[in-house]
C-alpha cells in the first residue's frame, strides 16, 4: 500500500541553521541507525548515515492482511515481526553495513491494535475463527467499531475534545469495547487485571517483541493520539474538564463514562501502558539475546521508543523546519494532515490537540483522509476503461498513474489548460467514511458527470486527484478557523510525493508552495532519527531531525489567472456537494 503524507508548516520566517557537528565520542561510535517501518500492506527497514540522513541500504517485505467481513481487517503479530527480521537483516546486507555499525534501531508503525495473553502469546480476534489465535492484530483502517465509537460520542465526554470532539473507529478504544461487546473471552485475556494480557500500538508491539518482551513501555504518540490519554503540562484544555487523572494521564472518568473503570478489573494500567514515554527515548536493556539473533543485530543495541508511522514521515520530513514553529499532515492507503503549534489549538473534525506527539514541546493537530492513494486505485479500477489501463501500464512496467498523468495531449487537443480538464466532473474522495473535518464515518463517495469514454478515464482520475486537494484545503480552512497559526507551506513527503499530478493539483488548491525532501524515504528516515536519537548519536529527536533531514525541492502553485479561478470555483463546488451528501441522507433516513 502506498503512503503519502503532507505536512504543513505555519508561515514563518524559517532559517535553518548547519547540521550540529557530532562530538568526537559520538564521531567514532557507530554511525549508522536503522529505522523500520511497518505500513498497511508491507514491512521495511533502512539502513541510515546519523550525520545526513543518508539511506544506504532499503529491503522491503509484503506482509498478510485478512478481510473475512466487510470493514474487518486483520493481521498477524507474528508475521509482522517476522517480515521485520528480515528486512531488518537484508537492509543491513543492501548496505554493506554490520551489526558493529548500528548505534540503534527504532519502529514506526500504523495505529493497529495488537491483543497478547499473559505470556505473550497472540490472542485471536476474528469472530469467524474465534480460536485462530494467530489472527490478532485489528488493522487501524478496521471499521468493526463504528457502533461502540457512535455510543462514546453521544457520552459527549470532554475528553472528545481532544480529539476534534468525535472519537474514530480507527481509534483503540472503540475497537477494545468491540471487543468486550462482541468477544469477551479475548477482551478479558488482553484487557483485564485477571487476563493478565496486554493490547498495544503496532509500534509499541514491535519494541516490545525487540526487547524480547523485557520493556513495556508505550510511546506518548500512540497513547496521546489513538488511546485518548492526556499529556498535556496542565492536564488539559480550555474544553476539557479537570477530571482526576493518574500519574501517567489516563483519565479515569473517560475510561468510566464507556463503562470501562481503568484499573478496576477490566483495562488495568498494566494492560494498556503504565510507563510512557517520549519517542526517541532508549528502552532499558536494548535488543534482547532472542531478537538480536532474529535481527541481525548486536544484543544491548539501544531501541528508540517508537512511534505512529504518519508521525514518522512528519519527524522525516519537518527536520528542514525545525527549530521554528511546524505544522503537517501525514497519509498514505489514508493521508494524515498534521500542524504543530506551541499553543493547543481546539478544532471540530481534526483531532489534537497532542502535546508532544510528534516533537517535544509542540501541540499536534492532525486531520485526515481515510482514503487517499486507495481512493484513486479504486477509481481507476472501477471506471469502464480502467482495466484496460491497468493491463497497458502493467505490460509496460509502469504504474497506471504515470501513463494517466501523460494524458496532456488531451488538454491539447482540446485547447484548455491541462487543470480545468475535470471542469464538469465532480467527485469527493469520502470512500471509507470522512476522518476531517467532518469527522463523520457514514460519509460516502458521489461521482457526477462520469462517462465511459476510454479518454475519460483520465479526466475523472484528474478530478479524483484534485478532490483529496479541494478536502486538503478544507481541512487547512478549518484548522486556520479554529486558530491556528496561518499555515505558509507545505511539506510532503511518501509514495504521492512522486505522483507530480497529485503534487501540482495540491499547490494550485491550496495556493501554497510544498516542499518535498531530498529523501523521499521520509517515514523510514523519522524513524532512524529515533533509532539514532535513543543511540545516542544527538542529544534529541529535534537535533537529529534537523541534522538528518532537509528541503530537496519546492513546487509553486499556478500564478493568479484562468487555473486559480478554475480551481475557486470547483472548491466551491466541492465544499456544496459535501453538504448535500449530508442532506441527502438525513431526508432518505427522515
Amino acid at each position: 500500500m502506498i503512503i503519502t503524507s503532507l505536512l504543513a508548516a505555519v508561515a514563518v520566517a524559517i532559517s535553518r541553521a548547519p547540521p550540529p557537528r557530532l562530538s568526537e565520542t559520538a564521531a567514532a561510535a557507530p554511525r549508522y541507525a536503522i529505522g523500520v517501518d511497518v505500513g498497511t500492506g508491507s514491512a521495511r527497514a533502512g539502513v541510515v548515515d546519523v550525520r545526513d540522513g543518508t539511506l544506504l541500504g532499503v529491503h522491503k517485505q509484503d506482509i498478510t492482511m485478512w478481510n473475512p467481513l466487510p470493514e474487518h481487517y486483520e493481521q498477524s503479530s507474528e508475521d509482522i515481526w517476522a517480515a521485520v527480521c528480515n528486512c531488518v537483516r537484508g537492509a543491513l546486507s543492501a548496505a554493506g553495513a554490520t551489526a558493529d555499525e548500528v548505534c540503534g534501531v527504532a519502529f514506526d508503525a500504523t495505529c493497529s491494535l495488537v491483543l497478547l495473553d499473559s505470556e505473550g502469546a497472540p490472542v485471536g480476534i476474528d469472530p469467524t475463527v474465534p480460536d485462530e489465535a494467530r489472527r490478532n492484530v485489528i488493522v487501524w483502517m478496521d471499521h468493526r467499531s463504528e457502533e461502540q465509537a457512535a455510543r462514546i460520542n453521544r457520552g459527549g465526554h470532554a475528553r472528545l475534545a481532544n480529539v476534534g470532539g468525535a472519537v474514530s473507529p480507527e481509534m483503540e478504544v472503540p475497537k477494545l469495547l468491540w471487543l468486550r461487546d462482541e468477544m469477551p473471552h479475548a477482551f478479558h485475556a488482553a484487557a483485564t487485571a485477571e487476563g493478565g494480557g496486554k493490547a498495544l500500538d503496532l509500534a509499541d508491539f514491535l519494541a516490545y517483541a525487540a526487547t524480547d518482551g523485557s520493556q513495556h513501555a508505550r510511546s506518548l504518540c500512540t497513547v496521546v493520539c489513538k488511546w485518548n490519554y492526556d499529556a498535556s503540562p496542565a492536564g488539559g484544555g480550555p474544553e476539557v474538564a479537570r477530571a482526576p487523572l493518574c500519574a501517567t494521564g489516563w483519565d479515569r472518568s473517560f475510561f468510566e463514562s464507556v463503562g470501562r473503570p481503568l484499573g478496576e478489573g477490566d483495562l488495568p494500567e498494566a494492560a494498556i501502558g503504565k510507563d510512557v514515554l517520549p519517542p526517541g527515548a532508549a528502552l532499558g536493556g536494548g535488543v534482547g539475546p532472542s531478537a538480536a539473533e532474529a535481527l541481525g543485530l548486536r544484543p544491548g543495541t539501544p531501541v528508540g521508543v517508537g512511534m505512529i508511522d504518519a508521525h514518522a514521515g512528519g519527524v522525516g520530513s519537518l527536520g528542514a523546519a525545525l527549530p521554528r514553529e511546524a505544522g503537517g499532515g501525514e497519509g498514505g492507503t489514508s493521508t494524515c494532515h498534521m500542524a504543530s503549534s506551541h499553543e493547543p489549538v481546539f478544532v471540530r473534525g481534526v483531532w489534537g490537540p497532542y502535546y508532544g506527539a510528534m516533537f517535544p514541546s509542540f501541540n499536534l493537530n492532525e486531520g485526515g483522509q481515510s482514503a487517499a492513494g486507495a481512493f484513486l486505485d479504486f477509481v481507476i479500477a472501477s471506471h469502464p476503461a480502467g482495466a484496460a489501463a491497468i493491463a497497458a501500464a502493467d505490460a509496460a512496467g509502469e504504474p497506471v498513474a504515470a501513463r494517466l498523468n501523460r494524458r496532456r495531449g488531451l488538454a491539447a487537443a482540446r485547447r484548455v489548460p491541462l487543470p480545468t480538464l475535470a471542469s464538469d466532473v465532480h467527485v469527493t474522495p469520502d470512500v471509507n467514511g470522512n476522518r476531517s473535518p467532518l469527522a463523520d464515518p457514514a460519509m460516502r463517495a458521489p461521482h457526477l458527470a462520469l462517462r465511459s469514454r476510454p479518454d475519460e478515464l483520465a479526466v475523472v482520475y484528474l478530478a479524483a486527484v484534485q478532490s483529496l486537494a479541494y478536502q486538503t484545503r478544507q481541512i487547512v480552512e478549518a484548522m486556520q478557523a479554529a486558530g491556528h497559526p496561518t499555515i505558509g507551506r507545505v511539506f510532503v513527503c511518501g509514495g504521492l510525493s512522486k505522483n507530480p499530478l497529485y503534487v501540482s493539483s495540491h499547490a494550485d488548491a491550496l495556493r501554497l508552495p510544498l516542499h518535498i525532501p531530498t529523501n523521499d524515504e521520509a517515514v523510514l528516515l523519522g524513524a532512524a532519527v529515533l533509532a539514532a536519537t535513543a543511540g545516542g548519536a544527538h542529544a534529541s529527536v529535534s537535533e537529529a531531525a534537523a541534522a538528518m533531514t532537509s528541503v530537496g525541492r519546492t513546487v509553486r502553485p499556478a500564478e493568479e489567472g484562468e487555473v486559480a479561478a478554475y480551481h475557486a470555483r470547483k472548491y466551491a463546488v466541492f465544499l456544496k456537494m459535501t453538504e448535500d451528501q449530508r442532506e441527502y441522507r438525513e431526508m432518505m433516513a427522515s
